[in-house]
């Protein structure tokens, strides 16, 4: 009986270190380099060992990784050919790596004595995310199963941050000479036992704040639960942007980067925790010299402090008694309940109230329902929802705030959790990434609604300096790029139901039908006003507060 190809027994040992790893979910992007993985995982995903998702767009892959390890934060792997196809992970890499979420990435490479030959579609693969891998290996093609074992342990222990509780990506770059195709067939068996690296002990010192105070939190983006817990212990308002799973509580405030040019001066100090990029006035604050700034950073070699004012860095934070300053939270309540009021009113069809309802329809979706926001506008019409329904899980790419991928994103939220789960977005991130609606016929249907807020261009910059009036005449070219996309063909053309919206009806009436499939809901807008309406709705939103605070 002839021997098996040397590719094949390497590619099989990977994958059954990266199980007994526990990793659950692979995203393949076709290629010929990397075939001997595909051979194996298809080997595994058939004997129920994990699940395998093919995507033809290396780009869309890494993005659906990254998705299904936000799922529960177990790591999720990524395979590609050689190439360029390599260098499309980028975006999704440098993501994980700014968010902390394991993704591993697996790339096909030539043979040590095919580089720099050459080679067709070889180029230098080693260090081709530069510094974004929290570990990384070039693996030789004839590396014997006893070194692989250390080097998948040791890239999913980094990957997991296990030992250095710092989670992100790695990177396995695997070389595999030909044959490429495997002599026999795998039947794996059994799956294998799980194996364990002992996980960090940290955090690092416990700082000591003062209950009462002029205080208050700010929750970013991953803070979790533990700073609604502070607010509450300390007397301290919260102000969580929406992706921090924070916002939750009686000290929870509403609207509260509109309530900082009337209450802002007056805060002594910050608790900062997760990662806070949303709101400029937020930023305008921490960057305050005067202010005493704690940062809660249990992880990772880097904290959020941007402005440089932070004067303690801790693993954990500990609220000790101090002076008590019950009517400091009663006015930022009342501030609170103001905006609030005037944000309830506000009606008509745009950015706002679509974020409001489809919030409310995720969650009734399910345990917790699971709304993914894009990064531009949306998610910040999102921070100025009055109130955040209870059961919803909201997760946007904030790590590095870009738009590409967050259609790839909810699909793995989606394949990861069963689904159903939905997206809000703008044209442009939606056409940024309109192919994470290609479904292979072979592969599994998500249930995901994408909403698209259709305004034919870059709203958010008209919010910004970019679009005041003086600048009118350069605006539409190089911010605005009004775009004439039929998104209703696009979506026929992935296979995706189509409905369109003109009216806060019609809305409602494709929001209350359950998900199923893949579906679009574009809904038309104008943002020819959208500068002057925010700036009407911010005026009358301060009105509100100072007369609450008289």
């Amino acid at each position: 009986m002839s021997r098996e190809a040397p590719a094949a027994l390497l590619a099989r040992e990977v994958v059954t270190e990266l199980v007994r790893g526990g990793v659950r979910h692979v995203v393949l992007s076709p290629g010929s380099r990397s075939a001997p993985l595909a051979y194996a995982l298809l080997a595994a995903h058939d004997a129920g060992w994990l699940r395998l998702h093919v995507r033809v767009d290396e780009r869309v892959a890494g993005f659906v990784a990254l998705g299904l390890a936000r799922a529960d934060g177990a790591p999720a792997a990524v395979v590609t050919t050689s190439g360029t196809a390599v260098a499309n992970l980028h975006p999704a890499v440098l993501e994980a790596a700014h968010s902390g979420v394991p993704v591993v990435v697996l790339s096909a490479d030539r043979p040590h004595e095919l580089r720099r030959t050459g080679a067709n579609q070889t180029t230098e693969q080693v260090g081709i995310f530069a510094a974004a891998p929290r570990w990384e290996a070039d693996v030789p093609a004839d590396t014997p199963p006893g070194a692989i074992r250390q080097v998948v342990v040791r890239a999913l222990a980094a990957a997991t941050g296990a030992r250095s509780g710092d989670p992100g990506p790695v990177h396995l770059n695997l070389s595999f000479r030909d044959p490429l195709v495997p002599t026999h067939p795998w039947d794996p068996g059994a799956a294998p036992g799980r194996r364990d690296v002992v996980a960090w002990r940290g955090p690092g010192g416990v700082v000591d704040v003062p209950a009462g105070g002029r205080t208050v939190v700010v929750a970013g983006d991953g803070a979790g639960a533990v700073a609604a817990r502070l607010a509450e212990e300390g007397g301290w308002p919260l102000l969580a942007e929406p992706t921090s799973g924070a916002r939750t509580g009686p000290n929870a405030v509403s609207a509260y980067r509109l309530l900082l040019a009337e209450l802002g001066d007056e805060v002594e100090r910050v608790v900062v925790v997760g990662h806070p990029t949303l709101s400029r006035p937020v930023s305008s604050l921490l960057a305050r010299p005067d202010l005493d700034v704690v940062v809660l950073a249990p992880t990772g070699a880097v904290w959020p402090d941007v402005a440089g004012t932070a004067g303690r860095v801790a693993g954990a934070v500990r609220v000790v008694p101090g002076a008590d300053d019950a009517g400091w939270l009663a006015r930022w309540r009342r501030a609170g309940s103001a905006a609030a009021a005037v944000l309830d009113a506000h009606a008509g069809l745009d950015g706002l109230t679509v974020a409001r309802a489809v919030a409310d329809a995720a969650a009734t979706d399910g345990q917790p329902g699971v709304l993914v926001l894009g990064s531009s506008m949306t998610v910040r019409d999102m921070d100025l929802a009055a109130a955040l329904p209870t059961g919803l899980r909201l997760v946007a790419n904030r790590g590095l705030a870009g738009i590409d991928g967050t259609l790839s994103t909810a699909t793995g939220l989606a394949l990861a959790t069963g689904g159903p789960a939905r997206a809000v977005v703008g044209d442009l991130t939606f056409l940024h990434d309109a192919g994470a609606l290609l479904r292979g016929e072979l592969e599994e249907e998500v249930d995901l609604q994408v909403v698209v807020l259709n305004d034919r261009g870059g709203s958010i910059f008209a919010t910004l300096e970019h679009g005041a009036p003086e600048r009118a005449a350069t605006f539409e070219r190089v911010f605005g790029t009004p775009q004439a996309v039929d998104v209703a063909a696009l979506s026929a053309a992935y296979g995706a139901r189509h409905t369109l919206v003109r009216s806060e009806e019609d809305l409602a009436a494709v929001l209350a039908a359950p998900v199923s499939g893949r579906s679009v809901v574009e809904v038309l807008l104008d943002r020819s006003r959208v500068r002057e309406q925010r700036a009407q709705l911010s005026e009358q939103v301060t009105e509100a507060v100072r007369r609450a605070l008289a």
